[in-house]
């Protein structure tokens, strides 16, 4: 059912498919003409015919005047500034210059921007002002936060402007083509990479670092409580009359798999964000650190089928590859294949890597697949399996018992999460390291259990 035209939204009825549109004032005045003619009519029915064309006839000829003031479509033209590539939920700066050519200048005006509907803006879905102050231009600027990744075209926006008169409005769609990558958030691995400090900072919180088991010497270095004494360099030390270590540097060339997991429960809110938005992050984050220290890394991205593959890279510059590659994944209805994922794996990448597999718990609850997997990829590969809390776990296990649905709903909770913790106990039997933590902390356990990997050469 069609919904009439004074229930529909502002913002609906500015997106009319209408060439020109008549003002309030324009309905005012006819509004005006209904108490003159009145009157007229109460004197002589002829007096008050009279009132009314004169009225209605004046308004007309004004009305023409109107329009011909009105700028011509061609005329008109938007010009878009945004950037092309954007963190997810951090807002961004776009400005729409709108610009008329011709003698036919507007007065006043409105703006939509026609912006997908996984943006929001600062002031919501209503029409912009434009002020053009007796000018042929007018510019508005405007923040827009993105909720989703991928890529966004942007195309048009919707244009009204008012004559000299203020009686009518000419509209129009108007090109102003932009394209936006809205990318995981990678403020965090900027940060980090810019840091000149001795010990790396994420998300305010210290990330391990010990002094590696390397066998090259890289420095010396102030000696802090986490170095290992047998690195204590004595004629330095003498020297400075300060405890100095060797810092050794570490194997390089390593390979660092990233395989995101882009099933139907990674679609799954938490925070604010999907499964899959974090793991992204994390999965960045955790590059950026490898390949900073002179290793390698690749990405296989699945669902019921193979999104994207990256073979192994290095340098920064891989970075940008990588985030190329993934910035756009969805999660899929489908479930998860873990070996289709993991037999093209073996064929596209011989050697050794380590592999870190994002993914939710439930599915290795359940997969009976993927664990016989995980145990004959461990043969060769160091394997790392991380996964993210669930927060309505942890409240239900906390709450207090006052009826007895809240004792099922408490018993359950602890059932599922012992559950987890039982899975992750196996999975440590087995060889396979296994993290599940909350979401807030995904990025920095990644990095922490890499770093302590590649400390004691176990990649």
């Amino acid at each position: 059912m069609t919904l009439s035209s004074k229930r529909r939204s502002p913002e609906s009825r500015f997106r009319d498919k209408l060439r020109f549109v008549p003002t309030s004032r324009l309905a005012g005045w006819l509004a005006a003409g209904a108490p003159v003619a009145g009157a007229a009519y109460a004197a002589s029915p002829e007096l008050g015919t009279l009132a009314l064309l004169a009225w209605n006839g004046t308004l007309a000829a004004f009305s023409l005047a109107d329009l011909w003031s009105l700028p011509r479509l061609p005329d008109v033209r938007v010009r878009r500034e945004a950037p092309e590539r954007v963190d997810l939920g951090r807002p961004f700066e776009t400005r729409l210059a709108v610009s008329v050519d011709g003698t036919r200048r507007p007065r006043s005006g409105w703006l939509l921007d026609d912006l997908p509907d996984t943006f929001e803006t600062d002031a919501g879905t209503a029409p912009r002002r434009l002020a053009f102050e007796g000018g042929a231009a007018a510019t508005v600027v405007y923040a827009v936060r993105p909720r989703e990744r991928g890529r966004y075209a942007l195309r048009a926006a919707f244009v009204r402007l008012r004559g000299a008169l203020g009686l009518w409005e000419r509209q129009a769609h108007v090109p102003c083509e932009a394209e936006v990558r809205v990318q995981p958030d990678l403020s965090g691995v900027r940060g980090m990479l810019a840091s000149l400090q001795r010990s790396l900072v994420l998300d305010g919180k210290r990330v391990y670092r010990r002094a590696s088991s390397g066998t090259e010497l890289q420095g010396i270095r102030d000696y802090t409580p986490d170095d290992d004494p047998r690195a204590i360099n004595w004629s330095a030390t003498a020297r400075a009359r300060q405890t100095k270590v060797n810092l050794y540097q570490p194997e390089r060339g390593k390979i660092v798999t990233l395989l995101i997991d882009c099933g139907r429960m990674m679609g799954v809110e938490l925070e604010g964000q999907t499964k899959l938005d974090r793991s992204l992050e994390a999965a960045m984050t955790l590059a950026a650190v490898a390949l900073q220290r002179g290793d390698q890394a690749a990405a296989l991205a699945f669902s019921g089928r193979l999104s994207s593959y990256v073979p192994p890279g290095k340098g920064l510059a891989h970075l940008q590859t990588l985030n190329d590659a993934l910035y756009d994944l969805k999660s899929d209805a489908a479930e998860s294949n873990y070996g289709l994922a993991f037999a093209h794996l073996a064929r596209a990448q011989k050697k050794r890597s380590l592999l870190v597999l994002f993914t939710d718990m439930e599915n290795a609850l359940f997969e009976t697949e993927l664990v016989p997997y995980l145990v004959r990829l461990r043969r060769t590969h160091p394997v790392l399996l991380l996964c993210l809390q669930d927060p309505v776990l942890r409240e239900w296990s906390r709450i207090g018992v006052t009826r007895l649905k809240d004792a099922y709903v408490k018993s359950a909770a602890y059932k599922f999460m012992e559950d987890r913790r039982a899975f992750a106990a196996r999975m440590a039997a087995l060889g396979i390291e296994t993290l599940d933590v909350p979401a807030n902390e995904l990025a920095l356990a990644a990095v922490n259990a890499y770093l302590e990997m590649k400390s004691r050469d176990a990649l």
